[in-house]
């Protein structure tokens, strides 16, 4: 078939709406992309995830998954899987720098309150779990994707069409999980100023748990943020945030730079910044969206998640 230009064809034409066999696209095999490409090819869509990293390695550190994002994983098959991870026993919650709890609660409370209670796990496991709920053939790392024609929602005769080095593919729905950097979103509202900075920075790490326990939590200092996460397999999660100015980096390395923000404080902080791996902290500047897109879809085409 020929685009909505009357230019050269496109491969794997896409079949009208609300035909067997819709297709679909998903740019981008993070958790939003592989969670919404479970979804829809559980409901028979034929679909397609499309990533330009060579391989979906292990990236990030860990995440927290309240109980609404379980529920919305059983719709996909894996919310049991990520409940038999949970590790949170007993107490926990907020403290001060010198270890003085403002507000505590157990893991039976939250679930009584809310169904279920925290889960926190390694995003790769996540990523694992997601992906072994679509087909072998459904993920194709190595393909950079551009939308460049989100094509029309109203027209069957125009889908939308992305571009790879390959060539083109054509599809009934292109749902683009291409994170905060989104050239999706660029392409769809190239007036939009994008996201800009929040004000503050984080640090996320991974390491081996102190022979002392401890019970999780979060401890809220004066513009400063530290939590303390133990994980199902024994490590812990760690994370930092502060507010200080945009695109900082320390001058020697980034564990140095939380022992000066947080080596005073209560235990365990102290005990996971010594174990910590300076090379393995990750740390990024937090940005919002200050201006509200004007819509989350154009034609054919949905953001989701950071996008």
């Amino acid at each position: 078939m020929e685009n909505g230009n009357g230019t050269a064809p496109v491969h794997d034409p896409a079949s009208a709406p609300g035909e067997p066999g819709r297709r679909a696209l998903v740019v981008g095999a993070g958790i939003g992309g592989l969670t919404v490409a479970a979804g829809l090819a559980d409901r028979g869509w034929h679909v397609t995830v499309l990533e330009r990293s060579a391989s979906l390695e292990p990236v990030g550190a860990a995440i927290s998954l309240a109980p609404n994002g379980q529920r919305a994983l059983d719709r996909v098959g894996v919310g049991d899987a990520v409940r038999a991870l949970a590790a949170w026993q007993g107490s926990g919650g907020l403290r001060a720098p010198d270890g003085r709890w403002l507000a505590r609660t157990t893991s039976e409370e939250a679930g009584e309150r809310y169904g279920d209670s925290l889960v926190l796990l390694h995003r790769a496991t996540l990523i694992d779990l997601l992906r072994a709920r679509l087909p072998e053939d459904a993920v194709r790392t190595g393909s950079a994707a551009e939308v460049v024609d989100p094509g029309a929602a109203d027209d069957p005769r125009r889908p939308a069409r992305v571009r790879t080095a390959t060539g083109e593919l054509a599809a009934d729905l292109v749902v683009a999980a291409d994170g905060i950097g989104s050239a999706t979103r660029r392409r769809l509202f190239p007036g939009h100023p994008g996201p800009v900075y929040a004000g503050f920075t984080t640090w996320r790490l991974m390491v081996p748990a102190p022979a002392e326990p401890f019970p999780p939590h979060e401890t809220w200092g004066r513009g400063t943020l530290w939590g303390s996460q133990p994980l199902h397999d024994g490590t812990v999660y760690a994370y930092a945030a502060a507010a200080v100015p945009e695109g900082g980096r320390a001058a020697d390395d980034e564990r140095a730079e939380l022992l000066r923000r947080f080596g005073d404080w209560h235990h365990p902080v102290p005990a996971l910044l010594a174990a910590a791996d300076p090379h393995a902290i990750l740390r990024h500047d937090v940005r919002h969206m200050r201006r509200p897109l004007p819509a989350h879809h154009r034609g054919r085409v949905a953001l989701l998640g950071d996008a």
